[in-house]
């Protein structure tokens, strides 16, 4: 073999060597290139989210509310009227008879004080023009006269004093809708805690209204000879 084609082939071998060497070098320096790139910006969009130093420790509830709502998955929304979702049937009745409670209901009762009554009769109390009969109570009329022939005692004027003088004068509390009712309202009243029809029932000034709660308060008192079942108070 001649010496110069021998020569000529070790040169070409060693130039194609360096050029693969060249090669390789320059894309692992761009790879390196890259990566170190990469981790820069990470350190940096790292530094940027990281608080600084000096900020409070503490975070304002917007900035934790845009934070919790980046980190938590999304709620799928609501379904909106029409997309096919009903109410429970057992939700329609209950607003139904909602409704209709507050359509049919009347007007509330409230305790109104009323200011020095006239006393009428046993049960019967009047303000100006407006008159007001005690719940659950049979009034007493003013003439009513009660005991036996012989003793008879006009025992109407006399209930009707009783509750005079339970009274004095004093303002009582009513159970009414409204404070301009016309002519005579039914309702109780009170004076303090004491309701006045019960005191005369108990104390037999006053018969119990068929059906009423206090006729055994009332019968009680019959029993025990009180009010308009007793004698003449005059004659003790």
């Amino acid at each position: 073999m001649r010496p110069a084609a021998f020569i000529t082939g070790i040169t070409g071998m060693v130039v194609v060597v360096g050029l693969l060497m060249a090669g390789e070098a320059r894309l692992g320096g761009g790879t390196a290139g890259e990566e170190t790139a990469s981790a820069e910006e990470t350190a940096t969009a790292a530094a940027d989210s990281a608080p600084d130093a000096g900020e409070d420790a503490t975070m304002s509830d917007d900035r934790a509310e845009m934070i919790a709502g980046s980190t938590e998955p999304a709620v799928p929304p609501s379904p909106a009227p029409g997309d096919g979702v009903t109410s429970k049937p057992a939700d329609l009745p209950q607003q139904a008879e909602t409704a209709a409670g507050q359509t049919a209901s009347p007007a509330a009762k409230k305790a109104t004080e009323l200011a020095r009554p006239m006393v009428d009769n046993a049960g019967m109390l009047s303000f100006g023009e407006r008159r007001l009969q005690l719940a659950s109570i049979v009034p007493t009329p003013v003439d009513r006269i009660c005991g036996p022939a012989a003793r008879q005692w006009p025992c109407g004027m006399m209930a009707k004093t009783a509750l005079r003088l339970l009274l004095r004068n004093r303002s009582v509390s009513c159970d009414l809708e409204t404070v301009e009712w016309k002519e005579t309202v039914t309702t109780a009243c009170r004076l303090g805690t004491e309701d006045l029809g019960a005191w005369l029932a108990e104390n037999g000034w006053a018969e119990a209204a068929v059906g009423s709660p206090l006729t055994a308060a009332a019968e009680k008192a019959r029993q025990a000879g009180k009010g308009l079942y007793g004698e003449d108070p005059r004659r003790h």
